[in-house]
C-alpha cells in the first residue's frame, strides 16, 4: 500500500515503466479509492485500459469525485461503477485488486465517518443566511450565522468491522435583527462537543458526543424594554444512527440527555429525526448537484411538541474539495426557536442561506 501511495506522488519515477497497464490501473484506482474516499469493502477490475468498480463503500456524494479521479490515471480509457454483488464474477482477462481496510490507525484524517445533518440548524458548519419571520410582534428580518466545524483527530479500524474515528466539534451561532439601525446582535450559543466519536460501516454510521452550550444575549437587545436574560447553559450527552435505505436516500435518529444544566428546572430529555437526500446525478461533471433534507427535533422541555426544519438546495464541489461542501440553500422552520435564549419561543421562518461543511 506505501508503494502505491508513492505511486500517487511520484507516478512516473517509481512506476514509469509499467505505467498505462492494466496491472498499474488496478494498483493505482485501488489506492485512489482508500486514500481519497476511504473506500474499504469495493474491488477494481481493469481489462484494457476499462476500470470497473464494484463495492458499498462509494456514497453517492464520492461516486462522480471518484469516477473523475480515476479518468486521470494514465492509460484509463473508461470508467463503470457498478453496485456492490459479492456474486460478480471476474471477467475473463481482467486484472483484479480489492480494496481493503487500513491496518493500522491514522491522525488528522479528512472528513468525518459520520457525516453532517444537512436539515438540521444547529449542525456545527460556517453558515451565512438571511431569515424572514412570519407573524412575529419582536423581530422580522433576522440574520444568522453560524462558524465551526468539525475535525477529527484520528482514526482507525473496529475490531468487529467498520472504522472509528475521534474529534473535537464546536461553533458560534449567531442572530441579529436586520430591522434595527445597527443590526443589534440578539443571541449567540457558545457549543462544543468533545469527545465526538464516530464510526461507520458500509450504510451504517453512529455519532456519540459529549457537548456544552452557553447562551448570550447581545448588549444592544438587553438594551431594548423589558428585555430579560435567563443563564442558559447545560452539559449533554447525544447518541445519533443513520443508515441509508439506498445510495443517495439517509435516514437517521437519536436523543440526548442534559446531564448538568442551569436553570435547573429545564427538563433534559430529547428526540432527533430526519432524511436527507443527496441527488445522484449532477451537473458540471458532478460539481453541482440538487439536494435536499428534513429535520425533526422533540423537546420534554416544550411538551415533546415537533420542531421542524426543511432544507432544499444547490450542493458544490470538486474531486479537490472533497469531503468538503458548499451549499446554497432555501430553508422553512416551524416550531420552538433553537435560539438558546429564547428556547420557549415559538417562531415561523423562510429563509436563504450559504453553507460550509468541513
Amino acid at each position: 500500500m506505501l508503494f502505491w501511495g508513492m505511486g500517487l506522488l511520484f507516478p512516473g519515477q517509481i512506476l514509469g515503466a509499467n505505467t498505462g497497464s492494466d496491472e498499474f490501473i488496478a494498483g493505482y484506482a485501488t489506492a485512489v479509492l482508500e486514500l481519497n474516499f476511504g473506500a474499504q469493502a469495493c474491488s477494481v477490475q481493469v481489462k484494457d485500459g476499462t476500470v470497473t468498480v464494484s463495492g458499498q463503500d462509494l456514497d453517492v456524494d464520492a461516486r462522480d469525485k471518484a469516477v473523475e479521479q480515476l479518468k486521470q490515471i494514465p492509460g484509463v480509457t473508461r470508467v463503470v461503477v457498478e453496485k456492490a454483488d459479492s456474486e460478480r464474477s471476474q471477467s475473463k482477462g481482467a486484472v483484479g485488486a480489492a480494496c481493503v481496510a487500513p491496518a493500522e490507525g491514522k491522525f488528522f484524517p479528512r472528513g468525518r465517518l459520520f457525516k453532517p445533518l444537512f436539515g438540521d440548524p444547529r449542525w456545527p458548519h460556517f453558515s451565512a443566511r438571511y431569515l424572514n419571520y412570519h407573524d412575529n410582534e419582536e423581530f422580522n428580518n433576522v440574520g444568522a450565522v453560524s462558524f465551526g466545524g468539525s475535525f477529527p483527530f484520528y482514526r482507525g479500524p473496529f475490531a468487529l468491522g467498520g472504522e472509528w474515528d475521534v474529534g473535537i466539534e464546536a461553533s458560534v451561532f449567531s442572530v441579529f435583527d436586520l430591522g434595527s439601525s445597527s443590526y443589534d446582535l440578539i443571541n449567540s450559543d457558545f457549543w462544543v462537543a468533545f469527545p465526538s466519536i464516530g464510526y461507520r460501516w458500509k450504510g451504517f454510521s453512529g455519532l456519540a458526543r459529549l457537548y456544552h452550550q452557553s447562551s448570550h444575549l447581545g448588549d444592544e437587545y438587553l438594551l431594548r424594554d423589558n428585555t430579560s436574560r435567563e443563564n442558559l447553559s447545560y452539559e449533554g450527552v447525544q447518541l445519533l444512527l443513520s443508515y441509508n435505505l439506498i445510495e443517495s436516500l439517509r435516514i437517521y435518529g437519536g436523543g440526548g440527555d442534559l446531564i448538568h444544566r442551569s436553570p435547573s428546572n429545564l427538563e433534559p430529555y430529547y428526540g432527533q429525526a430526519g432524511l436527507q437526500w443527496e441527488s445522484p446525478w449532477g451537473f458540471w461533471k458532478a460539481r453541482i448537484r440538487p439536494v435536499a433534507a428534513v429535520d425533526f427535533k422533540w423537546h420534554q422541555e416544550t411538551d415533546w411538541n415537533t420542531d421542524f426544519s426543511g432544507r432544499a438546495g444547490l450542493q458544490f464541489g470538486s474531486t479537490e474539495s472533497y469531503p468538503s461542501v458548499y451549499q446554497l440553500m432555501f430553508e422553512y422552520y416551524k416550531g420552538y426557536s433553537p435560539n438558546g435564549q429564547f428556547y420557549n419561543r415559538k417562531i415561523e421562518y423562510v429563509g436563504v442561506g450559504f453553507h460550509y461543511y468541513y
